[in-house]
């Protein structure tokens, strides 16, 4: 009787092995069946070692990349080549975020019931998000400078304009890797830079929110602002300066004593709602987290992390998405690099990553924004675009001072927010705006022809 006991309790045991076994097999299937079916040792959709199946183009279907069993062939035009690389990849693998690597999968027409189901070996057709001519407009605008632009529509999510320079030509002889002049490396999804006065925007967020008599405070920039031995140094002196007026003129000494006056813990609070501080996930492509220090003993330091100097650290994609968030009312969309195959997103909205911002609170930080062009940039800089931006020169220790321009667009038909650097490029206001300004205004008028 025992050892029939003996018997049932391994039966049983040996069931439940089997079981646990076919539902980790079962779940990792799911999760990991496109990275099998596109594993290097499967010799069919691989020649000389590179994907020979598969095509991918931009949103407006511009073939930007067809890989088949005679080579990769990109698009005929040079500019569009190196504009679009980084989204679309290199032959050699060197762009880990780019579509070859990421989509891989899906270019070789993988399906979760049938495996690689490709019959005519030319793979799948995947439709990238972001327009060709977009990218060629920030490419030039660059102008050989190193940087990034990127656009995404903050109501679907979709990536419209994702460049990063030094770029390169894929169809031509590839850099080499190890040149350190950051060919292959994507700085708008891999990129922690210094973000300067554009991080003012996450500063007046924490006083919008616990700052009661902030519409009467005010400030006297001598253009020195000496606080305990140190000089917070503006280009100018600006006056006495109120809460609205100091993000307009970007005044360093009222954002220092703003910052103390918030707290340093408010103050991580605050970067962490924004976004800053965890990766964003673009279609399973997680972007560089940013990193902030504001020290509860030192206020000297507090007060530079509180201007966008000192350790602070931001992702340019992360930025990106903020921005969105305030013109979203507060809540923060998802970006996608993945044109969806349906009008849902359309209506729906792309996903929700949450709120960011209460609504009362990003209604007045854009009220503040749109101050900026009106007061600071100019709205006629703009070519009529209806622009909410702030401007951001990050000291770096560099010749000159890196270059910023984020903000969003007010436009049912072309709702987008935008983020610009430019490395060493100086005021952003001067080199950063002008290339927001050349790729929205592409983006409008290729949304104007779509819509006729």
């Amino acid at each position: 009787m025992r050892k029939q006991e003996r018997r049932a309790v391994i039966c049983l045991l040996l069931a439940f092995i089997l079981f646990a076994g076919v539902v980790l097999f079962g779940s990792r299937f799911i999760r990991d069946g496109g990275k099998w079916a596109s594993f290097y040792g499967n010799s069919q959709i691989y020649t000389d070692g590179r994907i020979n199946r598969g095509t991918v183009s931009d949103r407006n279907g511009e073939v930007l990349l067809e890989c088949t069993r005679d080579g990769f062939f990109y698009n005929d035009d040079y500019e569009t080549r190196r504009a679009t690389v980084h989204a679309v990849g290199d032959p050699g693998g060197n762009i880990a975020s780019g579509a070859i690597n990421v989509f891989k999968s899906q270019l070789i027409g993988y399906d979760i019931l049938n495996g690689t189901y490709d019959n005519s070996s030319q793979g799948k057709k995947i439709r990238l998000t972001i327009d060709a001519e977009a990218n060629v407009a920030a490419y030039e605008a660059l102008g050989g400078r190193t940087g990034t632009v990127g656009v995404y529509n903050y109501k679907t999510g979709e990536i419209m304009c994702m460049v990063s320079t030094p770029t390169f030509d894929p169809a031509d002889s590839l850099p080499d890797a190890d040149d350190g002049e950051g060919y292959y490396f994507n700085n708008f999804l891999d990129g922690k830079i210094t973000p300067g006065s554009t991080f003012k925007l996450v500063t007046a967020t924490a006083v919008i929110d616990n700052i009661a008599d902030r519409d009467s405070y005010t400030f006297d920039c001598d253009g020195e602002n000496e606080y305990e031995g140190t000089d917070f140094t503006d280009i100018r002196s600006h006056g006495e300066v109120s809460f609205k007026s100091a993000l307009a003129q970007s005044c360093n000494g009222a954002f220092g004593e703003l910052t103390r006056e918030v707290g340093a813990k408010t103050m991580q609070e605050y970067a962490e709602k924004a976004g800053l501080t965890e990766p964003v996930d673009v279609n399973g492509i997680k972007t560089a987290a940013g990193s902030f220090d504001f020290p509860e003993d030192d206020n000297i330091k507090l007060s530079w992390a509180g201007i966008g100097q000192a350790d602070d650290l931001v992702n340019p994609c992360a930025m990106m998405v903020y921005m969105g968030a305030i013109a979203n009312e507060g809540e923060a969309v998802q970006p996608t690099l993945i044109k969806s195959a349906t009008f849902l997103r359309e209506i729906t909205g792309g996903k929700s990553l949450g709120r960011y911002l209460e609504k009362d609170t990003a209604a007045e930080l854009r009220s503040m924004m749109k101050n900026n062009v009106v007061e600071n940039y100019g709205e006629e800089n703009f070519d009529g675009i209806d622009i909410y931006a702030k401007s951001g020169t990050a000291e770096t220790g560099g010749y000159n001072p890196d270059a910023w321009f984020v903000g969003f667009t007010d436009d049912v038909d072309a709702p987008y927010a935008f983020v610009v650097w430019v490395k060493d490029g100086g005021h952003g206001s001067e080199v950063a705006a002008p290339i927001a300004r050349s790729v929205i205004r592409t983006l409008e008028a290729n949304a104007e022809s779509d819509d006729m």
